[in-house]
């Protein structure tokens, strides 16, 4: 879910997240990925059953070395030939090997499992970025950037950190707990009941410990949140907090939210901190029954020192696997959530590829038809409600109207970013349902009001749109576009290395350098939504030189809020709540004295205000 201020939270933090269906999620992920990697899961599992059995033995061998001295100690008090070393070195020597043959295997099996996590976590991220260019724009538009960032982020590092560790551990947890067992059951089973006996105590008390303090755990989480978001959001608006004089305001407030994250932490903390002092305490009363046992079947001839001693051994390891059980359980309940809402963002409607054959989309000319376009962006909410204009190539068409009318929404049409509800669109008279969407898209050129440059040098930034294009081609675009002086000034000309956050570079020559891109890429039609909208006067007369340049010859919908701008189209159309109101020339719409003229004159009155 979106973090604070919209930026994108880690999930599971202090609290397991539980995926929907556990089941289903998990049969997916190992047939439609893990499937790919028996052989290397198979590998795993027999190197990670060896590692564990391996280390089991270790304690009964070492036992057996404890007898032997114990042993020669007797016989030495007894008169006899005392501790055989000789001996005592072969155990140590077996020890150590099966010692070294454990960490080979375990060696062996992590370095198998990273592997195999990090392969299908890499074909899970390309599966992603695939599906992200094959869904439909009222995708993005029912979600926050968060959300989306946070699967392709978050959710897949939690699956891959989750099945590197879970995988492993679940095989070497089961085999210790069964490894353990037989060996202490080969012991003394009597011993093994009193070990056994300690569980269930031990289960009831975690429960309890457990139960209060998750919902602290839970209120801590939520109190975090409230905290950062506090922060961010008083950091952000710093200026305005002290332009109010707000200082004591936010700060009391942030007094509330920081008291109850310190309550509820102070308790979680606390109970969770119990955890270990309690099991410590109900072992040790569990280490005395298993010592007291012993001794008396030491006595009584039924086992030996070092048989005791190597119980004590496994008597301590036996509540670790447990434990470890308990710890994959919640990784797994984390992991499958996760590859849960993956799955989910992966099996999202595609957009519907409905071309019925290839066009030659480079002998159209750039005539543009709206036929009784209908639209909504919900079926049962329709905002375009029937649009009808012709645009003949080369010409000027302005589109006006208040916020809310439209105007965006006939240009995302006529791109294929949504497909209308009813009525067709035609550019040269082929439905652009009829387009593949890819080679519709190269006919047209779009310049936001919002500009997007990514990090690179100014010549990739233009060449984004024309990627075979030589220098010459993109400095004949940069000098069309009036910003061929600017990147002359900078350091390393073309191959200066700009972003959207440089600090040497303005709004205004952000917006030369998009204008150059969508030259270079000599489009049929063209789209300019505002593109001077936030730039000071002197570079919006270089802006809109730069535009004119590029209209020239081209078909160009212009989407205008400064009215000022369009004078000269060769059409406008004024749209109002979704439908065309009127349609004319400038001068046309100001005689009929209609919305257009009402529009103009109260911007007009505001200007000269």
């Amino acid at each position: 879910m979106p973090g604070p201020m919209g930026g994108p939270m880690r999930r599971g933090q202090g609290t397991t997240e539980k995926p929907k269906d556990f089941k289903k999620t998990t049969k997916k992920l190992l047939d439609s990925y893990l499937s790919k990697y028996k052989i290397g899961l198979i590998v795993v599992i027999i190197f990670a059953i060896g590692s564990t059995i391996f280390t089991i033995v270790g304690p009964k061998i070492l036992g057996n070395a404890t007898t032997e001295i114990f042993n020669g100690l007797v016989s030495k008090l007894s008169g006899g030939s005392g501790i055989d070393f000789g001996k005592i070195a072969q155990i140590a020597l077996l020890l150590l090997g099966l010692y070294l043959l454990s960490a080979i295997f375990s060696f062996v099996q992590g370095f198998t499992m990273t592997g195999i996590a990090q392969k299908l976590t890499y074909r899970i991220r390309n599966d992603i970025v695939a599906k992200i260019n094959r869904l439909p724009m009222n995708y993005f538009d029912k979600r926050t950037n968060g959300e989306v960032l946070s699967i392709i982020t978050n959710d897949i590092d939690t699956l891959s950190m989750n099945l590197n560790q879970s995988i492993t551990q679940i095989i070497t947890s089961i085999c210790t707990i069964i490894g353990i067992l037989i060996m202490m059951f080969s012991i003394s089973w009597q011993m093994t009941l009193i070990s056994l006996v300690i569980l269930p105590i031990a289960g009831f008390v975690v429960k309890i410990i457990v139960g209060r303090s998750q919902k602290y755990f839970s209120r801590q989480q939520e109190y975090l949140g409230h905290v950062n978001g506090q922060v961010e959001e008083i950091y952000g608006g710093l200026t305005v907090v002290k332009a109010f004089n707000a200082e004591d305001k936010v700060v009391n407030t942030f007094d509330k939210a920081n008291d109850e994250l310190y309550r509820s932490a102070w308790k979680s903390q606390f109970l969770s901190g119990l955890m270990h002092p309690v099991m410590n305490f109900i072992s040790n009363i569990g280490y005395v029954g298993v010592a007291v046992a012993g001794g008396y079947l030491a006595i009584n001839g039924t086992i030996t020192v070092g048989n005791i001693q190597s119980f004590i051994q496994y008597n301590k390891q036996f509540t670790q696997p447990i434990n470890q059980i308990a710890q994959i359980s919640n990784m797994l309940q984390s992991m499958v959530a996760a590859a849960e809402r993956v799955f989910e963002f992966l099996e999202e409607p595609e957009e519907v590829v409905t071309a019925k054959g290839n066009i030659d989309t480079s002998k159209l000319k750039g005539n543009v038809e709206f036929k009784h376009v209908k639209f909504g962006y919900n079926p049962d909410k329709i905002i375009i409600k029937d649009f009808s204009a012709k645009v003949k190539e080369g010409q000027k068409i302005a589109i006006v109207g208040p916020t809310g009318a439209g105007k965006t929404t006939m240009v995302k049409l006529l791109m294929r970013f949504y497909d209308v509800t009813d009525g067709e669109i035609l550019v040269d008279g082929h439905n652009v349902k009829d387009f593949d969407r890819g080679e519709l898209r190269k006919m047209f050129g779009m310049v936001l009001q919002d500009t997007w440059l990514f990090g690179g040098t100014v010549k990739d930034n233009i060449k984004y749109s024309k990627e075979d294009a030589t220098d010459d081609e993109v400095i004949q675009a940069a000098k069309a576009a009036h910003v061929h002086h600017y990147i002359k000034t900078l350091p390393k000309g073309y191959n200066s290395v700009i972003n959207e956050e440089s600090s040497n570079i303005s709004a205004g020559q952000k917006q030369l350098l998009t204008i150059a891109r969508v030259i270079l890429a000599d489009p049929k039609i063209l789209i300019l939504d505002e593109a001077t909208s936030s730039i000071d006067t002197r570079t919006e007369v270089q802006i809109q030189a730069a535009m004119d340049n590029l209209m020239k010859g081209r078909t160009s919908f212009v989407i205008a809020h400064r009215l000022s701008t369009i004078k000269n189209s060769d059409l406008i159309l004024v749209m109002n709540q979704g439908d065309i109101v009127e349609q004319g020339t400038h001068e046309e719409l100001l005689a009929k004295g209609g919305f257009y003229a009402d529009l103009y004159n109260s911007q007009f009155d505001e200007e000269e205000e």
